[in-house]
């Protein structure tokens, strides 16, 4: 049996570590800046944030189907609690505002 060097560490999210002095200092920085004196380019593409703006109000008109959806799609939605199908439509709605000015 071999030994491995690995240590995997897992991040609870709802009780992340506290920030450092330093840290909290640059975050105070960071937010003090606008934004288009913030460079960028050396940040990895996060399509994820795309989704923080998914529409907070639905259109009323809705049309039922039947979509096949990944099993742990499904599950992290229905964690999420009640409304998870709106949320889901929420997430959809977002990426095709996203992506419509690539349509054309």
């Amino acid at each position: 049996m071999s030994k491995s060097n690995t240590v995997k560490l897992t991040l609870d999210r709802s009780n992340p570590p506290p920030l450092t002095a330093e840290q909290k200092a640059r975050l105070t920085a960071l937010a003090a800046m606008p934004d288009e004196k913030i460079d960028t380019s050396d940040a990895p593409l996060r399509p994820d944030a795309i989704w923080m703006k998914a529409a907070a109000q639905l259109p009323r008109s809705k049309q039922q189907i039947t979509l096949r959806i990944d099993a742990d799609v499904l599950e992290f939605f229905r964690h999420m609690g009640t409304r998870y199908q709106s949320r889901i439509n929420a997430v959809l709605r977002s990426y095709v505002e996203a992506h419509k000015p690539r349509m054309k």
